[in-house]
C-alpha cells in the first residue's frame, strides 16, 4: 500500500505508523460530570471497527515527522484522500 503524503509524495505504508480512527473527539475533562470517567473510558478503550471509508491518522516516521489523516478504504486498502492532520478543520 502506498499513502501519499502531501509534503513527501507517495510513499511505502512501512514508513508510516499506524495511529487509528480520526474521528474520536477527547472528552472535555475541565466540564464536571458524573459520566467523564466513562465518556474516557468510552474515548480511550472503545472503536468501531467499520467495513469500508474511513478516515485514519497516520504517522509519517520515516519522512517528514508529520501526521496525517488519509482515507482508506478498509475493504480493499484504497487510499481515497490524505492530507496534514493540522491542516484538518476542527469540528
Amino acid at each position: 500500500m502506498r499513502i501519499p503524503c502531501p509534503f513527501c509524495g507517495p510513499r511505502d505504508a512501512a514508513e508510516f505508523s499506524y495511529l487509528g480512527d480520526a474521528a474520536p473527539k477527547r472528552p472535555d475533562t475541565a466540564i464536571a460530570s458524573a459520566d467523564i470517567e466513562a465518556a474516557l473510558y468510552d474515548y480511550v478503550y472503545l472503536r468501531d471497527n467499520p467495513a469500508g471509508l474511513l478516515r485514519e491518522y497516520w504517522y509519517h516516521g520515516s519522512g517528514c515527522h508529520g501526521w496525517l489523516v488519509v482515507e482508506r478504504d478498509t475493504r480493499t486498502h484504497r487510499i481515497i484522500a490524505a492530507s496534514m492532520a493540522q491542516a484538518e478543520p476542527s469540528p
